[in-house]
């Protein structure tokens, strides 16, 4: 499967599942699926409530750690230094294993009117520059970061962010901040990017799609792989899974992608992380 390869030097696949409400209903079979499927990048978050049945997934599926790649996150709320540690063993803990391939701070700011927010996070990478100098994580990154943001972490790091996880999708490409992580050395990385199932109804969507001959959620994924960008979609099926796989064949034409990334907003979830 296809990969980037972080400022660091890691690889990174290019397509990961992302599991956030992947285990209601049925626990860790959607986990199952996705490795069945061929997965191997698992994305996860404290916040999810999912990392003990990802743990359980992946002692019952019998691969290899070393064959897998598992991201998590910390969480608003367990920012901070100490907290930082605490919530990275937590989440060893419940994930069943010793160190994280990628760790990243979850949102920028544990509330809209927090005022020292900026040396919150500063605090917070701190700890995940030990813990990266540790060799307990091997890459390590942010979500829903834009520029200013990155800017006050900047400030102090030792480490530079070598991943950035946004919102992006067809209807929301977020342009700026993405050039911004380009031309810094930082991997732009799409989560809900078909946004959350809704473009998969669009009329223009749809037209694109029949014209390539592939599904809506194949052109969408596609698009963004053709721009550099890595993907983190869920499904809940095994033949969802294998649909989402199946992007890397089909090539768009330059005047789609322009009209791909010029679209108005469409689908966005509506979270921004300064409100």
């Amino acid at each position: 499967m296809k990969t980037y390869t972080l400022s660091n030097g890691v690889e990174i696949p290019a397509l990961g599942f992302g599991t956030y409400l992947a285990t209601e209903g049925n626990g860790k079979q959607g986990i199952l699926n996705a490795f069945e499927a061929g997965y191997r990048y698992l994305d996860t978050a404290s916040f999810y409530g999912n990392e003990e049945e990802i743990g359980a997934a992946i002692e019952e599926s019998g691969i290899s750690r070393e064959e897998l790649f598992i991201a998590s996150k910390v969480w608003r709320t367990e920012m901070g230094y100490e907290k930082t540690k605490q919530a990275f063993a937590a989440s060893l803990k419940r994930l069943g294993t010793d160190y994280l391939d990628l760790y990243l701070i979850h949102w920028p700011k544990a509330g809209r009117d927090v005022r020292d927010w900026e040396k919150i996070i500063q605090d917070t990478w701190r700890a995940m520059e030990e813990l990266y100098d540790a060799g307990k994580i091997r890459a390590i990154g942010l979500s829903n970061f834009l520029p200013h943001h990155i800017e006050a972490l900047r400030e102090t790091a030792r480490v530079m962010p070598m991943i950035d996880q946004l919102e992006l999708h067809v209807g929301y490409m977020q342009q700026e901040a993405v050039a911004y992580c380009k031309a810094r050395g930082i991997l732009v990385q799409a989560w809900s990017p078909l946004g959350r199932r809704a473009l998969l109804a669009e009329p223009v969507v749809l037209d694109m799609a029949a014209k390539y001959k592939v599904t809506p959620a194949q052109l969408l994924l596609g698009f963004l792989d053709r721009e550099n960008i890595a993907i983190i979609p869920k499904a809940s099926t095994v033949e969802r899974c294998l649909e989402n796989k199946d992007i890397f064949d089909f090539a768009l034409s330059e005047e789609d992608r322009y009209f791909l990334k010029c679209l108005p907003q469409m689908g966005w979830s509506g979270e921004h992380p300064d409100l």
